[in-house]
């Protein structure tokens, strides 16, 4: 099926400054409305997790689903709880309290529960217990499985242990590991014992470590003395060692070994030979010790730390009757997932998605996928064979692994049985519609839905998302997420339609953040202080004729040139459409003239000619699409873009390399050398 028409328009942009009414913000027909391209079958929709729960409140159609979803946000999560099987110690007395206000909204009031109980012990002595929680994989080719009822043994086993190392409810531990099984294991078994889950992303240095963990003065780290990457082994224990001297809280280091067994070494010092946690387990692996921490529902359960452009991390809270109940939903009613299905994410469990999926397909009964490795490594094909190999059904992807996997061609592809997959879902960044349309064609055969996903930390799992009811289009979302009370709007805050504006939502919903740890006010300003009891996300965001809906980037990374607005995603969408360009990435930089001038990198495919001659054609290629204002300062061919693991683009750190400015925050980077090739070409390009 040919891509859509790339006809351009120019849209009012309705937060421009009152002062510079003509400005606008380009959005190009191709990624802002286009021909459906995938239709749901009448099987498909009745099968649906999304159109059985309409079925069952008799609520007619997923338009008033919609309607009552996020008008009686009571009723809507209440509902939510009960169909999702989630069990209380102590019953709520209400669903929510706004007592304090919408961004202090309260939930589950009075009632004591743990998620880890209903994500493995009350699966005890059922048919779920034998079903596998988890198959994994490391880049060596290693595989594992776990079933339900070996994941919740072996937590057991954990949680006895930190028991008796004195650690317990409230407790911040940080989890500083490989995607192995084993960070599941240690995830659940803080969590079981009432402590406080704090992912850390497996690529940090020390200095991130420090900060994050000195904020929460957590107690414990969970770390493992290394993993592989590109056939190379990567050493984590001697960067916990640095971090944990710098700790003063910290009480207790727990490494895992090559072998696999676990071991314990006090913090803070250096111990050559640590101790094992058998002796700890056996002397505390009584029916006590054991047992699940009655926690209230609102109590804090994980803070996961997002980095900003300036300041120190921000940690966001999430509780047990929050972050958990969210992901299910999500995947429940979005993803579509069964029970018998595998979810493979392409994650670390320091990005959100890594809980996300611990969290979400163990309250559903399905099985979670592990990859630990390179996505193309030894080949290009490693997330094809790995599909193959494990007969993943759902396949979560960002639209920047796709770039850069496309650029291998279709033939790695097709060379693996893909018959097990039934969806695609992906986040991280907006598409463009060319490496959108190569995975729905190309590696879907045009018969699997993409179903986008867009969201944050903050809000537990997505805002907008897709859904097997909704035909689909390029880069489209369904809509928002049952209960998510999501609008465009312009400067004053008044819906807008046809046109973009900022991402907000108006209501509360079970999984919002219950506020930055130990940092009140700055949570507040981050997403409340625009507009009343209004969240402001930070995103731009449109709505076409037939009501989908599209994510077109941050609005802090808009680039203003002569007046004229532009998100890097509408400039490197006509960069990629080239046959030559694997992937792009574009910032705007100071210019004397227009204010700001475009600059581009791009990542060419095998065998392409990166000459000046290539340069001007993508000039003039940006220029024809979006207009010759807009017309690229400099095109720089490089063999990478910094990416964060998670596959999102870091173009603040692009800019910067770029201008030769203190690059910030690069905690979360994947790839630094990227970085050097960018000043030295900056540098050639100046001389």
């Amino acid at each position: 099926m040919p891509s859509p028409a790339r006809e351009t328009r120019a849209l009012p942009n309705p937060l421009a400054p009152v002062s510079h009414p003509t400005e606008t913000l380009l959005v190009s027909e191709f990624q802002f409305g286009g021909e459906f391209v995938w239709h749901p079958s009448s099987e498909l929709v009745t099968q649906s997790n999304l159109q059985q729960f309409i079925d069952k409140h008799r609520l007619g159609s997923y338009k008033e689903l919609m309607r009552k979803s996020t008008t009686d946000i009571a009723w809507f999560w209440n509902a939510v709880l009960c169909a999702l099987g989630i069990q209380f110690y102590k019953p709520y007395s209400q669903i929510v309290d706004l007592s304090e206000g919408k961004p202090w909204a309260r939930w589950c009031v009075d009632g004591e529960m743990n998620v880890v109980h209903n994500m493995l012990d009350k699966y005890a002595g059922t048919e779920i217990d034998d079903r596998l929680a988890i198959k994994s994989e490391t880049e060596d080719g290693t595989t594992g499985t776990l079933t339900y009822k070996e994941l919740r043994e072996q937590t057991n086993k954990i949680a006895a242990a930190l028991r008796s190392l004195g650690l317990g409810k409230g407790d911040a531990i940080g989890v500083f590991m490989p995607m192995v099984p084993e960070i599941v294991i240690a995830m659940l078994a803080i969590i079981k014992i009432g402590g406080i889950f704090l992912p850390l992303f497996s690529g940090f240095g020390a200095a991130a470590i420090v900060s994050r963990l000195n904020d929460a003065e957590a107690k414990a780290l969970f770390t493992a003395e290394g993993t592989y990457r590109r056939g190379k082994f990567c050493a984590m224990k001697p960067i916990a060692d640095e971090a944990a001297a710098q700790i003063p809280t910290l009480q207790h280091l727990l490494v895992l070994k090559q072998s696999g067994e676990w071991t314990h070494e006090a913090a803070g010092s250096v111990v050559l030979n640590g101790h094992s946690l058998d002796s700890l387990r056996t002397a505390s692996a009584t029916a006590t010790a054991i047992q699940t921490e009655r926690t209230s529902g609102e109590d804090p359960m994980m803070i996961i730390y997002t980095s900003g452009t300036t300041g120190r991390p921000k940690g966001a809270v999430h509780t047990h009757c929050g972050f958990p109940i969210k992901s299910a939903q999500d995947m429940w009613h979005g993803l579509d997932l069964h029970p018998d299905e595998t979810l493979f994410w392409m994650t670390d469990m320091g990005w959100m998605m890594g809980p996300w999926e611990v969290f979400g397909t163990l309250l559903l009964g399905a099985t979670m996928m592990l990859y630990d490795g390179a996505p193309d490594f030894p080949g290009p094909d490693r997330v094809w064979s790995l599909v193959d190999r494990h007969k993943v059904t759902a396949l979560g992807v960002s639209p920047t692994l796709i770039r850069a996997l496309r650029r291998h061609g279709d033939e790695i592809v097709h060379r693996h049985d893909l018959s097990s997959l039934r969806k695609f879902a992906s986040t991280g960044e907006p598409w463009n519609p060319d490496p959108w349309m190569w995975l729905f064609q190309n590696v879907g055969g045009g018969k699997l839905p993409i179903i986008n996903y867009s969201g944050g930390t903050e809000i537990s799992g997505g805002i907008v998302m897709g859904n097997v009811l909704t035909p689909m289009k390029p880069c489209a979302f369904s809509g928002p997420l049952p209960g998510m009370a999501a609008d465009v709007v312009d400067e004053n805050g008044n819906s807008v339609r046809g046109q973009v504006g900022e991402l907000v939502i108006r209501e509360p919903w079970i999984g919002m953040t219950r506020g930055f740890w130990k940092d009140r006010q700055r949570y507040i300003e981050a997403y409340w202080s625009r507009f009343p009891d209004v969240w402001v996300h930070g995103d731009w965001a449109a709505i076409d004729d037939d009501g989908l809906w599209y994510i077109l980037g941050r609005s802090d990374d808009t680039i203003k040139i002569a007046g004229k607005r532009v998100g890097p995603a509408e400039v490197e969408s006509v960069l990629v459409a080239h046959p030559q360009v694997s992937e792009a990435a574009a910032v705007g930089v100071p210019d004397p003239l227009k204010g700001e001038a475009l600059v581009c990198f791009c990542v060419l495919k095998q065998d392409a000619n990166g000459d000046i001659a290539l340069a001007a054609q993508l000039k003039e290629n940006v220029a024809r699409d979006l207009g010759k204002a807009l017309a690229p300062k400099e095109i720089l061919f490089v063999r990478d873009i910094p990416k964060t693991r998670n596959a999102k683009v870091m173009r603040r750190v692009l800019r910067a390399a770029y201008l030769g400015e203190k690059l910030g925050d690069t905690s979360a980077l994947e790839n630094p050398a990227s970085l050097d090739e960018i000043k030295h070409a900056a540098v050639a390009q100046r001389a």
